[in-house]
C-alpha cells in the first residue's frame, strides 16, 4: 500500500551547500575533512574516493554544510537528478557538501533515507526531483530546498521501505564487494607482474629473487638495461595477435540487437567490461571473447576484457596471446599503459598509436618455464576477476529490474529476508564468466 505525502513532514534539516568564494583551492590540505564533488554521488550511495579536504577548523566555519552518516545529498545545479545516501559506514564521520549541492536528514522512525534515494532513482523520483529545473543559465533546481520540502509523492508504509531498502541495499552490498576484491586482485597483480618482469626477481631454482640473489644478467641495447640471461627484447607483435579496429558504415549501426555487437572506442568501457549500446549489420574487424580490447586512441592504452564476440572500431584493437598465457599479456599491456600515462604527465600526449607503432613496441620474453610458472600463478585471479565483474553486470541488471517493480507494486519483496537476498546476490552467474585463452 503507498500513500501520498509531502516531503516537508519528515525532513528533519535541509540545508544548502556553502558559497563558492567560502570554498577556495588555497583552503585544501593534504588530510581532514572531505570535500564532496559530482564523482561522489554518481551511485546510490556515497562514494567514499577522490576527495579534496579542508581543516576540521575550517569546516566547522560552514555549520549547515556538513553531511553526516544517513544524511542524503542532491545536487541542485549541473549535474541534476544526482541523489545519494552517506551509508552508517562510511569512511568519515561528516563532509563538507559542494556548493552545487544540498543535504537533507529524515526522521528515521517516520521514512527510511535509503528508501528515499532509491525512489528517487526511478524514472517516477527523477520526474519528481526534476520537475522544478530552472531553463535559465546553467541547469539548477530553482529554489531548491523550498521546493524539495514541498514535494508530494506516493510512498509505502515504513515496513515495506524498509524491505524493500534492504532488499536494494543487498545487492549494491554485493556489488561493492565484488569491486573490492577486484581492486585488490589488481593491485596484487600489478606488484607480482613489477617483481617478476621489472625488477626481474622472480623465484630462482631455489625460490629465491632471481636479480637479487646473483642472478646472471645481461645487457639489451634495445631496452638499455640489462635483462635476465635467456630471455629475449622483442616486439609485441611477437607476443601477441593483434588486430587492429576498423568502423563499419555508420549506417549499419543500431541499437536494436540487429547484428553483432559493436565497441567504438573506450567510451563504451567499464570496470572490466564495456557495455553494450550499438550493433552493426556489416561487422569488419573482430575481437574473440576473452581478448584484451585496447584503446588506441587518446587516452592510449585503457583496456577492458571481451566478454562477447564482437566488432571493433577504430578507436580499438584486440589482443590475445600466442603463448596462451592471457594474464602475462594483460600485465604487460598494463605496463606499457603506465608508460604511456608517464608521457601523457610529462606533456607528449598520445593522441593516438598507429598498426606499426603498437606492433613494434618493446617487451621482455621470458623463459618458457618462467612463463608457465608466472601463467599457473597468476591465471586463477584473472579468471576469478572476469568472473566477478560478470556477476556484477548480472546483478546489477537484477537491481534495475527490480527497483523499479518493488516501487510500483509489480514486485513485492513477499517473506524473502535479508539473508535469503544476501544469499542470491552472492551466488556466482556462470553465463557471464570469461574463460582465459
Amino acid at each position: 500500500m503507498k500513500i501520498e505525502v509531502q516531503l516537508s513532514s519528515f525532513i528533519d534539516e535541509i540545508s544548502m551547500g556553502p558559497f563558492g568564494s567560502d570554498i577556495k583551492v588555497e583552503n585544501f590540505v593534504e588530510d581532514g575533512v572531505p570535500v564532496l564533488n559530482g564523482a561522489n554521488l554518481l551511485g546510490y550511495k556515497l562514494n567514499d574516493n577522490s576527495f579534496n579536504y579542508v581543516t576540521l577548523e575550517k569546516a566547522k566555519t560552514f555549520r549547515k554544510a556538513i553531511a553526516k552518516r544517513g544524511d542524503i545529498i542532491i545536487t541542485h545545479r549541473g549535474t541534476l537528478g544526482q541523489i545519494c545516501y552517506v551509508p552508517e559506514n562510511s569512511k568519515f564521520e561528516q563532509y563538507v557538501i559542494s556548493q552545487s549541492q544540498f543535504r537533507v536528514k529524515f526522521n528515521e522512525a517516520k521514512i527510511d533515507p535509503r528508501y528515499i534515494v532509491y525512489l528517487f532513482h526511478t524514472p517516477y523520483g527523477q520526474k519528481k526531483l526534476l520537475s522544478f529545473k530552472s531553463h535559465v543559465g546553467v541547469p539548477a533546481l530553482a529554489q531548491a530546498t523550498t521546493n524539495f520540502r514541498a514535494l508530494n509523492i506516493l510512498v509505502h508504509k515504513l515496513e515495506d521501505q524498509k524491505k524493500i531498502a534492504n532488499v536494494i541495499t543487498a545487492i549494491e552490498d554485493k556489488i561493492e564487494l565484488n569491486n573490492r576484491i577486484n581492486a585488490e586482485l589488481e593491485q596484487m597483480a600489478k606488484t607480482i607482474y613489477d617483481y617478476w618482469f621489472v625488477q626481474f626477481d622472480f623465484p630462482n631454482a631455489d625460490g629465491k629473487p632471481y636479480k637479487s640473489s646473483g642472478g646472471k644478467m645481461v645487457w639489451s641495447d634495445e631496452l638499455k638495461r640489462e635483462v635476465p640471461e635467456g630471455w629475449e627484447v622483442v616486439e609485441l607483435s611477437d607476443i601477441a595477435n593483434i588486430t587492429m579496429g576498423q568502423s563499419p558504415p555508420g549506417s549499419s549501426y543500431n541499437e536494436e540487437s540487429d547484428g553483432m555487437i559493436f565497441f567504438q572506442g573506450c567510451t563504451d568501457f567499464g570496470n572490466r567490461f564495456p557495455t553494450i549500446r550499438k550493433f552493426t549489420t556489416e561487422p569488419t574487424r573482430y575481437a574473440k571473447i576473452g581478448d584484451i580490447l585496447l584503446s588506441v586512441r587518446a587516452p592510449v592504452g585503457t583496456m577492458n576484457i571481451a566478454n562477447n564476440n564482437c566488432c571493433i572500431g577504430r578507436g580499438l584493437a584486440a589482443l590475445n596471446s600466442k603463448d596462451n598465457c592471457i594474464s602475462y599479456l594483460f600485465g604487460v599491456m598494463t605496463n606499457l599503459k603506465q608508460i604511456f600515462d608517464r608521457r601523457n604527465t610529462d606533456g607528449t600526449t598520445f593522441g593516438s598509436i598507429t598498426k606499426d607503432d603498437l606492433y613494434s613496441l618493446k617487451v621482455v620474453r621470458p623463459t618458457k618455464p618462467i612463463l608457465e610458472s608466472y601463467n599457473q600463478l597468476m591465471n586463477p585471479s584473472f579468471l576469478l576477476q572476469n568472473e566477478l565483474e560478470g556477476e556484477n553486470q548480472k546483478l546489477t541488471e537484477l537491481r534495475d529490474w527490480l527497483l523499479p517493480m518493488l516501487m510500483n507494486g509489480q514486485v513485492k519483496v513477499g517473506d524473502v529476508d535479508d539473508d535469503q537476498m544476501t544469499g542470491i546476490a552472492a551466488e556466482p552467474v556462470e553465463e557471464y564468466k570469461v574463460r582465459g585463452e
